[in-house]
Parts: structure tokens; C-alpha cells; sequence
């Protein structure tokens, strides 16, 4: 135990030293200039807009300004040389402040070996003047490097000033004040530059977090819209598969190419289906509580189920009004889905910022998409913290973009409230696609069937022909009585 405390020690005094040197010996005097002042800081928002330009430079104006003072006080006091040694070290501090240090020291060190100890004054080693210099260049010193170096620089004008003290011959020094003086001025410099750099560290560490947050946010509204869309698209390839498969039974006798052809249809929607459901069980797989309670046989939410959604808001206290305009239509599964969960969304962020307020849900049918707005009144009620992270609105923007719409959000000026629109495109071809199927017509009568139209004779039964693919119009009948056969494309034929 005896023996490992000396290396320790030993160990302390070769890092002090070994610090010491890289802080304040290597590169002393490499020119490191004082900063300006950036454009956002608030001595340079105070001052006039006429002299801004000019403002990021005040701290040096400041630091010459009071060089050129200490000079002219010193050389009506002391004379020309400590003039010199007072003013040199702080224009100096403006480029190289090290260096600007170790001048400043220096000084100390000659002034107190040629100026002539005063019995009973308490100005020796450091005049006024110089005190001043000296106390000024370790607080530029301190704002612009490590904690490490501020201390570094106290130790050694303590160290100075212990050796005076002890040197004097009357005792009186001004040591003690000069150690006392600078260790509370350039400890508060250290101190509000620590904090400053703490802010700066836990705002970076916060914007990381939040940017974090934010990307597992997206990707696990990403998985879950991947999900919706599974089923959605899961539904389809099954219609086809059994479409495909039922085809063939329909006709009799169907070619052996037709027949081949249903056949691969089918095998390539169950291999799509197939490779859907491998898709999402790798999607589940990464966070299989997230969809533990999910039935995968559930049909997927519409629009027409909003009623459903509505009557749950409303038990939970909040009032919504539900407006629909332009003329209802089918839309696409995806558009549907995603505009329930934006409304949903909405409404459930309603639900925790604006306790007791009011909400309208505004659908509209219009010409070439769907728009959606929701909008919520102030709280009523006392608002309790939320413990979600918010990032609803990264969800619903999401959703909107990947259906390559628009959607605004933010406080209602009028009552404080707050709104969410979105807009989402919908192609022609996709609503006609999303219909459920073409509406049974009549075919109109053209000129010739007109001419040609079969009258009843007595033993003729009514008769409505289907009109099949493949069917070519072909001469007029005779008028002398119905005709057998299918009747020609085109025509009517009236019992």
C-alpha cells in the first residue's frame, strides 16, 4: 500500500505536467483570433439595424478600448513601461490569447523584479493597471478553451503570488486579491460557459432523440399501413384466385389454351397471396405485440363505418358532427382505409388536447379526389398531460403521401381550436375499377333492328336472348315470323 501511493502520485504529476504542456506551452502563440459575435445573439439584436453590421465586432472594440485606457491611466501613474506591459497583453489576447497570457505573466514577473517594493503599500507584485491586464487576459483566455486551462492559469499566478508573498519584505502584498479576484471572475466565465455547452450538448442529444423517435415512428406507421394494404390487396388476389379457378366450369367444353390459361392465372394470384402473407409475417415478426389483438379476418375500416367511430368518440366525451358533401361513390380500399385512420387520428388527439370541446368531420365527394377535414374547438375541460410522443401528425402525413395528396394542420386562429385538411387524389380509372360492376342495361335499337324486328305469331313463347361474346350482327330477319337462334348484337327482341 506503501509503495502504490508514490507511483500514484508520481502518475498525477506526470499527466498535470503533461497536460500543462499541451495546453499552455505547444503552439502558445498560434494565432487563434477572437470570434465575432454570431448574428442571432442578443447584444447584437439590441443594437440598430443601421449599425448591425458593425455589431458582431463589439467584444473587440471593447477589449482595445480598454487596452488603450489601461495604457493612458499607467503612463500617468507608473510611466511608459508599465503602460506597455498593461496594454500589450490584452491587444494581444485578440489574436493569440496564450501567448497574450504567458506576456501577461511575464510582465508580472519583471514588474515585480525592477519596480521597487513600496513598504506598507499593498500594490506589489501587480500595479493597478497590470492587475487589471492580467485579470482580463485569463477571463478571454477561460471563454475560449477547456476548464482545464482556466485552472491551469490560477495555479500558476497563485503560485506567483505565494513566492512575492513570501519574498516581501514588509509583507504586504496584493496576492491574496489577485488570486481571490481572478478565481471568482474566471470562475464565473467557466461556469456560464459550461452551462452554455451542457444546453448545447442536451439540445443536440434531444433533437437526435426526437429525430429518432420520429424515424421508428414512420417505419412503424409504415408497417401498419403495409398491413392495411395487405389485407386489401390479400382480398383481391383471393376474388381473383377463385375466379380464376370457377371460370373454367362455366362454359362447357372449354378449349384446353383457355382452360391453361385460368389454371396460371390462379397459380400466380395464390403465389402473390402466398408471398403477401410472408411479407407480413416478417412485418409482425419485428414487433408481434403490435398486432396481437388484430383479427386478420376483420374486414378493414371505410368510410362508411365512421358512424361506428363516431359513436365510440362520443362516449368518450366528445361531441361530432359529421358532414357530408358531394355525391357518395365508391373510392379505393386505400383511399377509404387511410381517410378513416386520419379521421381517427384526428379525433383522438381532440380527445386528449381539447377535453370537452366539440369536433366536425367534413367529407367531401368532389371531382377527382376526396377531401377531409376535421376540426376541434378549444378545451373545456383541464387538459392532462399526454403520454404519447407526438407523432400523430407524422402518421397522417405519411398516409397522405403515400397517396400522393396534400394535408395541412394547425391552431384555429378564430377560437383557438385546431384543424386538420387533407386532400387525396383519386384517378377516374380507380373509381370505376372500385365500382361493384357494370349496371344491367338495354341495348339500344338501331335502324335495322328496328326494320327487322320479329313479330309475334301464335305459337311463338317470349323469349329474352342473352347477348354472349362473339356475337356478330348478322342480315335482317324475314317479317314473316320470329327467327331461332340468338339474336344478333344489338337487337331487342320483343316477345
Amino acid at each position: 500500500m506503501t509503495q502504490t501511493i508514490p507511483r500514484t502520485e508520481l502518475r498525477t504529476i506526470r499527466r498535470a505536467l503533461s497536460d500543462l504542456r499541451k495546453d499552455l506551452i505547444t503552439g502558445a502563440f498560434a494565432l487563434r483570433p477572437l470570434p465575432p459575435l454570431g448574428a442571432t445573439h442578443p447584444l447584437v439584436r439590441k443594437v440598430p439595424r443601421s449599425a448591425r453590421p458593425y455589431a458582431p465586432w463589439l467584444p473587440q472594440a471593447a477589449i482595445a478600448a480598454f487596452a488603450f485606457y489601461l495604457m493612458a491611466v499607467a503612463n500617468e501613474t507608473e510611466g511608459v513601461g508599465t503602460a506597455l506591459l498593461s496594454g500589450a497583453p490584452l491587444l494581444l489576447a485578440l489574436y493569440r490569447p496564450i501567448g497574450a497570457w504567458w506576456l501577461s505573466f511575464a510582465a508580472s514577473v519583471i514588474w515585480s523584479l525592477v519596480a521597487p517594493e513600496p513598504v506598507g503599500s499593498s500594490m506589489w507584485p501587480w500595479p493597478a493597471t497590470l492587475f487589471a491586464s492580467h485579470v482580463a487576459v485569463m477571463v478571454i483566455v477561460a471563454s475560449q478553451n477547456r476548464p482545464r486551462v482556466a485552472g491551469q492559469m490560477l495555479l500558476l499566478t497563485a503560485a506567483f503570488g505565494i513566492a512575492c508573498d513570501f519574498s516581501a519584505v514588509g509583507g504586504h502584498t496584493n496576492a491574496f486579491p489577485m488570486v481571490v479576484t481572478s478565481g471568482v471572475i474566471v470562475g464565473a466565465v467557466v461556469s456560464r460557459r459550461s452551462l452554455r455547452e451542457t444546453k448545447q450538448q442536451v439540445a443536440v442529444q434531444q433533437s437526435a432523440t426526437y429525430e429518432e423517435r420520429s424515424r421508428r415512428t414512420l417505419l412503424e406507421e409504415r408497417a401498419t399501413i403495409a398491413r392495411e394494404l395487405h389485407d386489401v390487396v390479400a382480398h383481391h388476389m383471393s376474388v381473383i384466385a377463385i375466379q380464376a379457378e370457377a371460370a373454367p366450369y362455366r362454359v362447357a367444353n372449354p378449349p384446353e389454351e383457355l382452360a391453361t390459361s385460368f389454371a396460371t392465372i390462379r397459380e400466380n394470384a395464390v403465389a402473390a397471396l402466398t408471398e403477401l402473407r410472408r411479407v407480413l409475417g416478417v412485418v409482425r415478426a419485428d414487433d408481434p405485440d403490435a398486432y396481437a389483438d388484430a383479427d386478420p379476418e376483420a374486414p378493414q375500416p371505410t368510410l362508411a363505418t365512421l358512424d361506428t367511430l363516431f359513436a365510440g368518440v362520443r362516449a368518450a366525451g366528445l361531441t361530432v358532427e359529421h358532414i357530408i358533401t358531394g355525391a357518395v361513390r365508391p373510392l379505393p380500399s386505400g383511399v377509404e382505409l387511410s381517410a378513416y385512420r386520419i379521421a381517427q387520428e384526428a379525433l383522438s388527439n381532440a380527445l386528449r388536447h381539447a377535453p370537452g370541446s366539440t369536433a366536425r368531420v367534413e367529407v367531401a365527394y368532389v371531382l377527382g379526389g376526396l377531401g377531409l377535414r376535421i376540426v376541434n374547438g378549444p378545451p373545456t375541460q383541464a387538459v392532462r398531460p399526454s403520454p404519447g410522443m407526438g407523432h400523430g401528425l407524422l402518421g397522417m402525413r405519411e398516409r397522405v403521401a403515400m397517396l400522393n395528396g396534400e394535408m395541412t394542420a394547425g391552431a384555429v386562429e378564430e377560437d383557438g381550436g385546431y384543424e386538420v385538411a387533407v386532400f387525396i387524389p383519386v384517378a377516374a380509372a380507380a373509381e370505376e375499377a372500385e365500382a361493384s360492376g357494370p349496371e344491367p342495361s338495354t341495348p339500344k335499337r338501331g335502324p335495322a333492328s328496328e326494320a327487322s324486328a320479329p313479330k309475334r305469331g301464335p305459337a311463338s313463347e317470349p323469349s329474352t336472348p342473352k347477348q354472349g361474346p362473339g356475337l356478330k350482327k348478322g342480315p335482317a330477319p324475314e317479317a314473316s315470323g320470329p327467327r331461332k337462334g340468338p339474336a344478333p348484337a344489338g337487337e331487342t327482341i320483343k316477345p
